[in-house]
């Protein structure tokens, strides 16, 4: 601690404690985090209006007929799809031969075979039932009346009533079906226009919506012109916010080191000013104690003081105590330190604390310029984005479509209001014909019931009984529509299947297992005037199914049309084509914004003169050891209080007397001169007290001092220059992120809405979803439904006509001896023997 400021181990441990000081600080600084967090973007959805929604099929309960009816129509139609026949029928339709036709269609001429059996075969049965029944032949009342009648009648009335079950199944699972096919077929068919109405839309749109996603960059661009407007402030505050800790720390160290100096050569001063006071002092009292002592001692020595050998002690050892002329001089600290502090150290030190605090205003000022810039660098930026919409391929590429997806909406008009006409037919036709059936099965029911309740009142099975005579003819009623409307059902049934069953076998079935768009890939197949890649301009290496599976998979329109050159929508949204140069000006950016001066030369000076100056080389202990003597060695109070009580016990007046002078002579030497060095040694005792605590660490103090403040005015442009390197990047990382969510917004924008081709492929999925799943199956299960009742009305009008036969008289009554029933006048045995 003593070593001299100018020694080589008093410079080694300065550097080592600025250089232990600068990194700790720089450790500080490095463990900073960025604390500013971009937030998310919000852009305006532009295009909403004119998209395909995407329809999808909806779970029901008549799923597993649906099932049923496909599965039928797969047995029926196994064959796959006819692409011979097909190109033929397409590009040559004349030389399609019949046989390739019934060769494909061989399930539905089987079925169409049945079919006009069923029309020519029922009605005949009918009229020929007609004519036996005008000619009493069939249909009438059972000829006899045998014992298992009743089981026969209850077996008929079970299998007419399953198949009234049946049939009223099936006839309501085709009103259901129909009420379905006529709700999904006015909005499929309007669909169908509006589907290629929008898509004609959505292409033309193309330029004003990639310009309004173009503009969205007005977003990105005012958040970063709001987050420019306060960069300046905020690097300037967590410039200050980092280092304030160490450069108030500092100066509150300076501040300390100032105090010690003023208060040490205060202290000093007081040293040498005291000690020489009771040096002088002392010489003073020195003669006059001591003929004090001669005249105490004569008079208590003197043989008429009574009892007075017992003070006589203490007055002869009246001597002085501490001898201040002893202790160590200062006055060479003191020479040294003249003059000082030649410096204004609280004027340094709030200058200091000044500079340090007006770093935000110095970032505000020094980084106008660079904010500047970076403003117009938006405005540059904001033209090279206008670039996306100006170099956008599309408008001159879309013609074609467009006009292809016009010619299709208009030729379609036609075609769709026929089918919607003959739905409404279809829609008629059917509810009359289940209406029918229902009446088919209103005459069973109730002949069955009119039957049954008549049989139970009638007592002789020859009887006539007219509700069951009713029943009869209800049934035959029943009998007589279904020959009569039977081959308009089976009309109706195989119209609608043929239809139907073709829509599902030809078109659905290979719809989904992509066969048609194989059919339309492969050249050849289609004429020319139906050539969809060239009507659509689609690319040339490309084909039907690979622009499907691209715009399912989220294309954009640029990537399946046949474009002059190549377009990469990726290269065009790469964030630094457009941030390089905000990058770059907010990284070449540098500004000395740390240049606080702590301490000036003179300061530093005054501090080394003070550790130089000898104030720790003092022995203070000296100062101590003779403080612990008291001014006079034998208690002058206490002698002089012993001499008035030896005076009150004196006999003499004349000894009274001096004793009373001589203790009145020693209160006023203690009053008046002890008493004033007593209070210059309690003085002295404070001053030595301050100066002996502060000469250990005085030096390694001062030396700490001017390290720390030395290593703070040298390291704190360094980590000021680092803060703003580390507070730009944190910003520069914040902006980039707003430009790369615009990019990626702009990005998926226009691949999945306002440029995408996705709405084609979501037209052609809602195609096959109307046509199948919404209008097909329904329509299928319709004459499903319709066919069961038509052929179950056949077993239904064998068991009405054989079942009317019980609910009428029997015509012959035959006696069965076994059968009480038959014998209904027999005489029981045992009144026969009671006669």
């Amino acid at each position: 601690l003593t070593e001299p400021p100018g020694s080589p181990l008093a410079a080694e441990t300065m550097r080592a404690a600025g250089l232990l000081l600068a990194w700790a600080l720089l450790r500080a600084v490095a463990t900073q985090q960025c604390h500013l967090a971009g937030g998310v973007l919000r852009f305006t959805d532009t295009h909403a209006e004119i998209r395909v929604p995407a329809l999808h099929r909806v779970p029901s309960s008549l799923d597993p007929l649906y099932g049923l009816v496909r599965h039928c129509l797969d047995l029926i139609q196994q064959n796959p799809l006819p692409t011979e026949l097909l190109r033929a029928a397409l590009n040559d339709p004349g030389s399609v031969r019949p046989a390739q036709v019934v060769q494909y269609e061989l399930g539905y001429v089987v079925c169409a075979v049945v079919a006009l059996l069923f029309t020519v075969a029922v009605p005949v049965a009918g009229m020929c039932f007609c004519y036996c029944r005008s000619r009493r032949r069939c249909g009438g009342r059972l000829r006899a009346h045998r014992r298992s009648l009743g089981c026969r009648r209850h077996c008929l009335v079970t299998c007419l009533s399953l198949t009234s079950l049946i049939i009223l199944t099936s006839v309501i699972c085709a009103f259901v079906t129909s009420q379905r096919v006529k709700g999904q077929m006015e909005p499929g068919l309007r669909a169908v226009p509006a589907t290629l109405r929008t898509l004609r839309q959505h292409i033309a749109n193309v330029p004003q919506g990639v310009q309004m996603v173009v503009d969205q960059f007005e977003v990105p661009r005012q958040q970063i012109i709001s987050d420019l407007g306060g960069l300046s402030r905020s690097v300037g505050l967590s410039i200050h916010a980092q280092l304030k800790a160490t450069t108030y720390a500092a100066l509150a160290e300076l501040q300390d080191r100032a105090g010690d100096l003023q208060t040490s050569l205060h202290h000093l001063q007081i040293l040498d000013k005291t000690a020489r006071e009771l040096a002088a002092a002392r010489a003073e009292l020195e003669p006059a104690l001591r003929e004090q002592r001669r005249r105490a001692v004569a008079l208590l020595d003197d043989p008429r003081c009574t009892s007075c050998a017992s003070v006589l002690g203490r007055a002869q050892s009246l001597e002085l105590g501490a001898d201040y002329g002893k202790v160590p001089s200062v006055e060479k600290v003191l020479k040294a330190l003249a003059g000082l502090p030649r410096s204004d150290f609280a004027e340094m030190i709030r200058q200091g604390n000044g500079t340090f605090n007006s770093i935000p205003e110095l970032a505000v000022e020094r980084m106008a310029q660079l904010i500047q810039d970076l403003r117009d660098e938006m405005a540059r930026v904001t033209e090279k984005v206008q670039s996306i919409a100006d170099g956008f391929p599309l408008p001159e590429y879309t013609h074609p479509a467009s006009e292809a997806l016009g010619k299709a909406e208009e030729r379609s008009r036609p075609y769709l209001r026929e089918v919607e006409r003959f739905e409404r037919y279809r829609w008629i036709a059917g509810t009359v014909l289940c209406s029918i059936i229902l009446l088919i099965l209103a005459c069973n029911v109730t002949g069955m019931a009119l039957g049954t309740y008549g049989l139970s009142k009638r007592e002789d099975p020859s009887d006539y009984e007219c509700r069951g005579e009713a029943g009869a003819k209800f049934l035959l009623l029943g009998v007589g529509l279904a020959f009569l409307f039977s081959w308009l059902l089976i009309l109706l049934v195989f119209a609608t299947f043929l239809v139907g069953g073709n829509i599902q076998t030809l078109v659905c079935r290979n719809w989904i297992n992509q066969e048609i768009y194989k059919f339309v890939d492969t050249p050849g197949n289609l004429p020319p005037s139906m050539n969809l890649t060239r009507q659509l301009n689609l690319r040339r290496d490309s084909n039907l199914s690979a622009t499907y599976r691209e715009c399912k998979s989220g294309a954009g329109l640029w990537e399946v049309l046949q474009l002059d050159k190549s377009y990469d929508l990726d290269e065009h949204l790469k964030t630094p084509k457009y941030t390089a140069d905000f990058q770059k000006r907010l990284g070449d950016f540098t500004a000395r914004l740390g240049d606080v001066r702590l301490l000036r030369n003179e300061g530093r000076q005054d501090l080394e003169t003070f550790a130089r100056s000898g104030v720790d080389e003092v022995d203070y202990g000296r100062f101590q050891e003779e403080m612990k003597n008291p001014v006079v060695q034998t208690s002058l109070p206490a002698l002089a209080r012993s001499l008035e009580a030896l005076q009150k016990m004196q006999r003499n007046s004349t000894v009274a007397g001096r004793l009373a002078t001589e203790a009145q002579a020693l209160w006023q030497m203690q009053n008046s001169t002890v008493q004033s060095q007593e209070a210059l040694v309690a003085k002295l005792a404070e001053s030595v007290r301050f100066l002996s605590r502060l000469a250990p660490h005085l030096q390694e103090r001062v030396k700490t001092t001017l390290a720390t403040t030395a290593s703070v005015e040298a390291q704190l442009p360094v980590q000021a220059q680092q803060i703003l390197r580390q507070e730009i990047g944190c910003f520069t990382r914040k902006e980039l992120r707003y430009f790369a969510q615009y990019l990626n917004w702009v990005g998926q924008t226009l691949r999945e809405d306002v440029a995408s081709c996705q709405p084609l492929a979501t037209a052609l999925d809602n195609g096959r979803v109307i046509l199948c799943d919404r209008i097909a199956d329904p329509w299928n299960a319709f004459w499903f439904s319709l066919g069961c009742c038509t052929f179950f009305l056949i077993p239904n009008i064998i068991f009405a006509i054989r079942l009317s036969k019980h609910f009428r008289p029997i015509r012959n009554r035959l006696i069965s001896t076994g059968s009480e029933e038959t014998c209904p006048f027999h005489i029981p045995r045992v009144t026969a023997l009671k006669l």
